[in-house]
């Protein structure tokens, strides 16, 4: 029997006209073979060749990308303090602001045109909000009080106009309420929950009143604190 078997195993390792060839794992047939000094893939990519970029879209501005990337990237610098890390961008403006500081005129110069250029921007960028903001708050207190003599009713402002407090002196502008539908939502939400969050205090202190030492007191403890914290929340809100 076994003798058979070995008969078998050598008819399916024998190349038919050469009884000396085996076939098998890692023994391909010799006309399957590659050829010393030739490529097994002669139709592919030649040998040390990189990928070629990918050409932009229409849509994209893929050297605004880089550029900002670039700026942002973290690098580390030497300070008085020692060595700390910042963004590219910082470096350099560090770097100009020295060499300005040093008495480098170019450096003077181009520096001082920077920061005026900026501070220009940012005082654009304030008036142009102050105004909208004064528009906004004079324009909505205009149409409730038309609603409120007319007995028109409609969706409430967000924010309300009693919320935006202009300092005329100063310029600046605060917004003491909500700003979108799911801010004032969740206002609303925790205004109607306040007397839960009372009464959860009241009944878990006297919890701990009637069983000072329950094995839940830290639980207690906890669930006292989480709800004067929301009340603390829901105060600023009503202050605001």
């Amino acid at each position: 029997m076994s003798k058979t078997i070995d008969n078998n195993k050598r008819a399916l390792s024998v190349m038919p006209g050469t009884p000396d060839y085996d076939i098998g794992y890692s023994k391909p047939p010799k006309e399957t073979r590659f050829k010393q000094g030739q490529s097994g893939n002669p139709g592919g990519r030649p040998r040390g060749s990189k990928n070629r970029p990918k050409t932009p879209a229409l849509n994209e501005e893929r050297l605004k990308a880089i550029i900002l990337e670039e700026a942002y990237r973290t690098i580390t610098i030497n300070d008085a303090s020692g060595q700390t890390s910042v963004p590219m961008a910082q470096a350099v403006v560090r770097s100009l602001a020295v060499n300005a500081a040093k008495g480098n005129q170019r450096a003077q110069r181009l520096f001082t045109e920077i920061l005026s250029t900026t501070e220009s921007q940012n005082m654009r960028l304030h008036n142009e909000f102050l105004e909208t903001a004064i528009e906004y708050k004079v324009g909505w207190e205009k149409v409730l009080e038309h609603r409120k003599q007319t007995g028109v009713t409609g969706p409430e402002p967000i924010p309300h106009p009693d919320d935006i407090e202009i300092d005329f002196q100063t310029g600046l502008v605060r917004i003491n309420g909500p700003m979108t539908k799911e801010q004032k939502a969740s206002v609303d939400f925790l205004m109607e929950r306040k007397n839960e969050f009372l009464k959860s205090i009241e009944e878990n202190i006297q919890l701990l009143h009637d069983n000072p030492d329950s094995k839940h007191k830290q639980d207690i403890l906890e669930d006292i604190e989480y709800a004067n914290k929301i009340l603390g929340i829901i105060g600023r809100l009503k202050q605001n």
